[in-house]
């Protein structure tokens, strides 16, 4: 029995988060409420509550998930014990391109994220998560790129912490910008290439050198 509440209590959860990720990308953050959540996921607004606080808990929920698909992938370019990171790298940008292009869930979440998160709520904690998870993203690429210098695939003058917030700022520039023109490319066909480009701006740059 207890099992059973507990795949029960993981099926409403999902339910939850299942309607959550309609009313967000349909009305926006700011224009999303707890009993519109409810209501979209045909539970009471106590079911809601008993699962997360507030609306902040549920979109990062949302985006806990979300980082989910690639996080095997993505342990494996700072997994001291790879040969090749930089090759696991490109592999890692091109599946996010991909399923920025073709995972409707995915591109509905970063259309989420890019396009309809205002932070106007009196009580909203996004203002301080949101930060904090790109400060952790750049470390985590961070030490993806040191692995690869490790491994003699970029240079060892290589500047670490501007290299990482260049390579999260471009590819979430790529994204943000398909997402507003869709038509202009095919992502999903230019992903592999659009991955080379970014990781020749690390190799070549002088920019991103740590300077004498």
């Amino acid at each position: 029995m207890a099992r059973r509440t507990r795949e029960e209590a993981l099926a409403t959860r999902q339910q939850i988060l299942d309607a959550a990720e309609i009313c967000l990308y349909e009305r926006g953050l700011s224009r999303t409420s707890m009993a519109d959540i409810a209501q979209a996921a045909n539970i009471s607004r106590g079911a809601v509550y008993w699962h997360f606080e507030n609306k902040d808990q549920v979109f990062q929920a949302l985006l806990e998930n979300r980082s989910l698909l690639l996080a095997d992938l993505e342990a494996t370019t700072r997994d001291p014990d790879t040969q090749d990171p930089l090759g696991h790298i490109h592999l890692l940008l091109t599946r996010l391109f991909q399923l920025s292009a073709r995972d409707t869930q995915f591109r509905r979440l970063n259309e989420i994220l890019l396009f309809r998160c205002e932070y106007t709520d009196a009580d909203c904690s996004l203002g301080q998560f949101l930060p904090a998870a790109v400060r952790e993203c750049h470390g985590i690429i961070a030490q993806a790129l040191a692995n690869a210098v490790d491994k003699g695939q970029l240079p060892t003058t290589l500047d670490l912490p501007t290299a990482a917030r260049t390579l999260h700022a471009c590819v979430s520039g790529l994204i943000r910008e398909w997402l507003l023109l869709p038509d202009g490319y095919d992502l999903h066909q230019e992903a592999e290439r659009l991955a080379s480009s970014c990781l020749d701006m690390l190799r070549l740059s002088p920019a991103l050198r740590l300077t004498p």
